[in-house]
């Protein structure tokens, strides 16, 4: 098995919002990997003492031991308890209900002997590539199909579209979030590789328009995650009138995990 791992912070100055990890259990049978994009905040409050990246270590440490230990348990399930063990951590001292508390993308995947199941929830992507070189990606893309107007300010977002009915959902503090994930199950059998994604990293087929999700595995497998990070980076120095990016951050953190079974 070939697994591997790059995280890169958007700013050199600035922590990296991103979690990954991949966990291989000593039995030697199956594994998982867990990607979170930390949700940058305002620069008004947000109700928490905590950072983002308090949040997405607490949230993805949660995660991967229970996604390893917990085999019986789905996803959904994981992803659940997961936020809820993380919200107790701070509850006390934070208010859990502000939009604004600290928040992230997930994007899961757990493989056995047997089988592959997955979860996706908001925009980190997971792409899955068959025996023949077929590359399907899952996808939860409510923030795409969502109006214009309602992502106009950080404040409509919040008021109208965030973490609400119509809109799109992160995982912050409502365990319940979790039952909104795109997720599912294939047969191990169909499955030769698989890489998830921040949004950081998706921008050279999202934003930029390099090449499509099948051209973006073959990159990373080829290559390797690192490759696909620095285009990434050369692209976004390159897009000095903001073409491509619009108001959207210069660099992002950009994380990327593969694994070849």
């Amino acid at each position: 098995m070939r697994t591997e791992l790059v995280s890169e912070p958007g700013q050199q100055d600035r922590p990296n919002e991103d979690f990954a990890s991949i966990g291989l259990p000593a039995s030697g049978q199956g594994g998982a990997l867990v990607v979170l994009d930390g949700v940058t905040p305002p620069r008004s409050a947000t109700g928490c003492l905590h950072s983002v990246p308090w949040y997405t270590a607490r949230l993805g440490g949660a995660l991967t031991e229970m996604i390893i230990s917990l085999t019986d348990v789905p996803l959904a399930e994981i992803l659940a308890r997961a936020i809820a063990r993380t919200a107790s951590a701070h509850a006390d001292t934070c208010d859990l209900s502000h939009p604004r508390t600290p928040q992230a993308t997930v994007a899961l995947a757990r493989w056995s002997p047997e089988t592959v199941a997955y979860l996706v929830l908001s925009d980190s992507v997971l792409l899955l590539r068959s025996p023949d070189g077929t590359v399907t990606p899952v996808l939860d893309d409510r923030i795409a199909r969502l109006p214009r107007a309602s992502l106009a300010t950080d404040a409509v977002v919040d008021s109208t579209v965030r973490n609400k009915e119509g809109g799109f959902f992160t995982a912050a503090a409502d365990p319940a979030v979790a039952a909104r994930a795109v997720t599912g199950t294939v047969p191990r059998a169909e499955v030769r590789a698989l890489a998830a994604l921040t949004d950081g990293a998706a921008r050279w087929v999202e934003k930029f328009r390099a090449g499509d999700w099948a051209d973006c595995l073959a990159l990373v497998r080829k290559e390797g995650p690192g490759t696909l990070v620095e285009r990434v980076r050369t692209l976004e120095r390159a897009d000095g009138d903001r073409r491509f990016l619009g108001r959207g951050k210069t660099h992002d953190d950009a994380t990327v995990v593969y694994v070849e079974f």
